[in-house]
């Protein structure tokens, strides 16, 4: 998926800063009112899942059609035809016109007092600006792209958008968006195309004027499965998103992705594979995170494969995971128009046991920035057959910091290059690892000169002068080592890392886990 066409309406919500809301909103035209809880949505979920699926039309009037990119970004939605705008609740709701990449039309329902009414697509609801649409001349039934979330007191810009497939995304303190979620994945990473969900239907239901909460409800449909979905959205540092959902298979589904995050990484400290660009490094989260249900923490970095990789992490019920961006150094991003190091983290955290299954990753090759190639999800391990029931609930934060972090140190940076001593001719080639970890007891330990040594395994292959010595830098410690390849092969060699206290044996780190290909022979330059 392109992820500049899932993310074009930053640049919607931006223009619409321009338009003046006004003191009284517009009435937005609402269909008959009909009883909705979330144990309905459930059993109209299920009675979908017993039946065939029905593709969803992706026709759209040829006018709508022929928008480009430019076209469509000058459609404005009219602030005072807001969701709630005439309320005393703290939030507002605008929505997306179709068209460009987002053909399937999207029903929104207004939720107040256990009464859902349908909100009509209106013509009025949008500027149409130099877009060349006459909004007088489409079909009163078009209906919705995906809507977003504003605070009233800040309708320019918005802390959470649902756009596209069953994507959603959300920010912190930044207000810097990055990172998306979708409701769900189904065989993502597997040697046949990946089905993508929709979210077919929403309901949202008008907050508490008293309330910092907004209750989102969804409907998800696909040729695999149906869903029910109930989202309390709470902003802040970090936003949180209470997530509980109900699925109802319709086939066998061989892999199913429970919570997925879904990021970009193109070139970074540890992978400069794809680095022809003048920004050192590009990318909205540079580590998978993972809280084993054992307790103890893995730190994965990314990177930007030659061929799609694929990890599985197994665990029983695990604490949380998520994909991070650690890194918050400007310098080290260099870009001033989208703020990489700005980018929340997003972290899962199972509400209750999810049982026994794996954290599974999966990157994807990507020649640029302009495609979502990081997938991290849950698969249970329960074999998921049509006519069952799965309940799943969790918690979403987005922003700088994941709410559970180790009291040991973490990896803050991981760097490579090539191999060998310094000043000495190479005579094998070999790949430099230098590995940074900070926090915990580190910085006591360096002042009193305390003995920290590295515990390190390879898969494969040998690795050479290793050490571990203080860097004062970052008040922790640094682990460097050579890797050495066992042949002219490019197979995958893992790796795994973490400190320890001579004598006691005490860890004093999270484990470090890479995977790792050596280049092919003709790229191994000795220099």
């Amino acid at each position: 998926m392109r992820r500049r066409d899932f993310l074009s309406h930053s640049l919607i919500s931006l223009l619409a800063a321009a338009l003046p809301a006004s003191v009284h909103a517009a009435a937005l035209r609402l269909g008959a009112a009909q009883p909705f809880d979330f144990a309905a949505l459930k059993g109209r979920a299920q009675a979908l899942a017993a039946a065939p699926h029905a593709a969803r039309s992706a026709t759209l009037p040829a006018a709508v059609a022929a928008l480009d990119w430019d076209a469509y970004q000058a459609i404005r939605y009219r602030q005072d035809h807001a969701l709630w705008g005439d309320d005393a609740t703290r939030y507002i709701a605008q929505f997306f016109h179709l068209g460009l990449y987002f053909k399937s039309p999207v029903r929104m329902h207004a939720l107040a007092d256990g009464q859902a009414r349908e909100i009509a697509y209106d013509p009025a609801m949008f500027d149409y600006g130099a877009s060349g649409l006459d909004g007088g001349a489409l079909p009163g039934d078009l209906g919705f792209a995906g809507f977003r979330l504003n605070r009233r007191s800040d309708p320019q810009r918005d802390f959470a958008a649902f756009l596209g497939a069953s994507y959603f995304r959300a920010v912190g303190a930044s207000g810097q968006y990055g990172l998306s979620a979708r409701g769900l994945a189904v065989d993502a990473g597997l040697p046949r195309p990946e089905e993508f969900p929709d979210f077919t239907d929403f309901w949202l239901e008008r907050p508490d004027p008293a309330s910092d909460t907004v209750i989102v409800y969804a409907l998800l449909d696909s040729p695999s499965v149906a869903g029910a979905y109930r989202f309390a959205i709470t902003p802040g540092e970090p936003l949180v998103m209470d997530v509980d959902c109900a699925l109802y298979p319709r086939t066998r589904i061989e892999r199913l992705g429970i919570a997925p995050c879904t990021s970009m990484y193109q070139v970074g400290e540890n992978d400069r594979r794809m680095g022809y660009d003048w920004r050192p490094e590009i990318h909205d989260s540079d580590g998978l995170a993972l809280q084993m249900g054992n307790g103890e923490w893995l730190w994965r970095p990314l990177g930007n494969p030659r061929a799609l990789r694929f990890n599985a992490f197994a665990d029983e019920n695990p604490r949380g995971f998520g994909l991070l961006q650690r890194d918050r150094d400007f310098n080290h991003y260099q870009d001033d128009g989208v703020f990489y190091e700005r980018r929340p983290s997003l972290w899962v955290e199972p509400k209750q046991g999810w049982g026994r299954g794996a954290v599974q990753l999966l990157e994807i090759p990507t020649r640029d920035e302009t495609f979502d190639n990081i997938v991290a999800f849950w698969h249970p391990e329960a074999a998921v057959e049509p006519g069952r029931e799965l309940l799943f609930g969790y918690r979403l934060f987005w922003g700088e910091q994941a709410p559970s972090r180790p009291t040991l140190a973490t990896c803050v940076a991981t760097r490579t290059g090539l191999g060998g001593r310094i000043g000495f001719e190479r005579k094998a080639w070999s790949q430099r690892f230098a590995v940074d970890f900070a926090g915990g007891e580190l910085a006591a330990l360096a002042a009193r000169n305390a003995e920290v040594e590295p515990v390190l395994q390879a898969s494969d292959g040998s690795l050479e002068t290793v050490s571990a010595r203080p860097l004062h830098a970052v008040e922790g410690y640094r682990v460097m080592f050579d890797a050495v390849p066992p042949g002219p092969g490019t197979a995958q060699i893992d790796l795994r890392l973490f400190l320890r206290e001579r004598g006691t044996g005490r860890a004093l780190s999270e484990t470090w886990l890479y995977q790792w290909n050596p280049p092919p022979p003709d790229e191994r330059t000795l220099y």
